[in-house]
Order: structure tokens, then sequence, then C-alpha cells
């Protein structure tokens, strides 16, 4: 007896799921925190996919470009320890400073362990975490390095002699990535600051290609903070700069601002949205240490392959 039509469709059906299903891509799970913050929606947002496992860098620096924030993290966990790889929607970072916080976190919550070590391109980060959460890393050791005019880097900041504050020196440091430290008079010096980026490029031509500026202020929002900063960026500011925080945590110390391992804070981001808060301490050039707050902001899949 010939199969009846409902028998066929639904040998028709099943067999069209199961090849579906055997071609339909695969999910990586990955999870969005906000970075030197308590809470959510403010800080600076991260991507961290839990499994790397078979990503190339080009798929990679796609998925980067996907979530469109200033660094996404990748783990592969089949790798020996924590080996983390960190992109921008441009390129791979050797080391960055909230996405060490917020990947550690991110590992914290999966593993219960409170110190949690990064195998980097840069190398290793550890960072500790205390029961109410915050965590610190030690970085590498400042490095001083040469000393700007006034002069010239205020065009380049689209600024006057009068913003800049110039009981302290406009340097060059450095714990991993260059940063130009530059102290302002006021917020609204701060605030009005736009970067030239092409005549930036050239001033800084035969530097590193990754330097930028962080301006600060002794103005500050917040009272228990030390200084105001921010960091702006070809693609607008950033809500929170562990990676600048860290040479600034030496500029601070070396300038008289804050004692030899001085825990102080940094306010950042509010003139995004996205206030931030950025626990530095330093004994001068050396136990750079950059601590904070993380959170748990969303969750999802992507759909691989």
């Amino acid at each position: 007896m010939p199969p009846s039509r409902r028998t066929v469709i639904s040998t028709t059906l099943a067999a069209a799921a199961s090849a579906s299903a055997a071609t339909a891509p695969a999910k990586r799970f990955y999870e969005q925190w906000d970075v030197f913050t308590q809470t959510r929606l403010t800080g600076n947002p991260l991507a961290v996919f839990l499994d790397a496992t078979g990503f190339t860098d080009a798929q990679m620096l796609a998925i980067a470009r996907e979530t469109n924030l200033s660094e996404t993290t990748f783990i592969f966990p089949k790798e020996p320890g924590h080996r983390v790889r960190i992109f921008t929607r441009e390129q791979e970072l050797p080391f960055a400073g909230h996405p060490t916080l917020g990947t550690a976190a991110v590992l914290r919550a999966h593993t219960g362990k409170d110190k949690i070590t990064l195998r980097l391109n840069a190398g290793e980060f550890t960072v500790e975490f205390d029961k109410s959460g915050y965590g610190e890393m030690v970085q590498q050791d400042a490095v001083a390095a040469e000393l700007h005019d006034v002069a010239a880097i205020a065009p380049l900041l689209g600024l006057s002699l009068d913003d800049f504050d110039t009981a302290y020196p406009i340097q060059n440091l450095s714990t991993g990535r260059p940063n130009l430290i530059v102290m302002l008079k006021s917020l609204v010096s701060l605030g009005k600051a736009a970067v030239n980026w092409p005549a930036a490029a050239q001033y800084f031509a035969d530097g590193d290609r990754q330097r930028g500026f962080y301006l600060l202020t002794r103005e500050v929002l917040n009272k228990q903070a030390r200084v105001h900063a921010r960091k702006p960026t070809r693609g607008g500011d950033d809500p929170a700069t562990g990676a600048a925080a860290g040479p600034a945590a030496a500029y601070l110390v070396r300038n008289g601002i804050a004692k030899p391992n001085e825990r102080v804070l940094i306010e950042q981001g509010t003139e995004i949205g996205r206030p931030s808060q950025i626990y530095v301490s330093a004994d001068g050039l050396r136990n750079i240490r950059v601590g904070g707050y993380c959170v748990k902001a969303m969750e999802g899949s992507l759909l691989f392959g």
C-alpha cells in the first residue's frame, strides 16, 4: 500500500529538519560587561567571547567590528592558562586596561577564583579581586619619555595656551601603550578640547602609532576624585582607559598630586554619558596598580559557521 500523503509530508519535513540541523551554524556565547563601574549601562562596555576555539584572526577582527565596541576579547579555554586575545575594530592589541579587568571579571564569575592571570600577547597579567568584587591589576613599570611644549600641543587640541596648567609638564608615559599626559586648568578647558587628528598624526609621525592624548584636570565633579580625565580617540571619547590610567598614576606621583602608593580615583566618561571610576596607585614608576569594579550587562550568542 503506498504511503499516505500525510506520511510523505511528515517524512519530508523530518528529513529537511535533520538536514537543516546538520548545516546550522554553531552558537558561540558571549557576555557584555561594563568595566570600571558598579552601575549597568555606564563605564566602558566590553564583549567577551567565552570560547574562541577555531576563530581565525580575520574572524575575530570581523566580530570586533560587529560588536562595534572599543575592544572585544576572546578566551581560548583549550590552551594552557587563561589565553586571551584583544581586538579593536581596526587591529589586535597586545594589552589594554579595561579588557584585562573585564575579562578577568568574567573568568572570576565562571571559576569562582579571586586571582585570575591572563596570558595576553604582551605577557601575563594578574588581576586580584576582593570579596566586594573590586579587581586590581599590576601593570608594567612605567617608562617616562619625552616632554612636549605647550605651544606645540595647544593647536593639536584646539586650545589656547591659557587652557593649560603649566605647573605640570606635558609628558609621554607608558606602561605598554604610550600616552601623552596633558594637564589642563579646568573642566571647561577639558570639555572643549578637540583633537586635530591629521595634524596630530603628522606631529607624532616618528612615534608609536598607538600614542594618544590623556587629558587631565584637577577640577573634578566627584569630590572623592583626584583628577578628571578624557581620552579622545578618532572614534569619539573612550569612557574609561585603564592603559592610560596606569601611566597617569605614575604622572600623579611624580608631580606631587598623589603620594607614593596612595590609591586615588580618576573619574572619566561623563562627557559621553558613561561615567567611570578608575582607581590607581604607583610608587614612582614602579608598582603601577589600576583597579575598579565590573558589572555584567547582557549576554548572547554568535551564529558561527
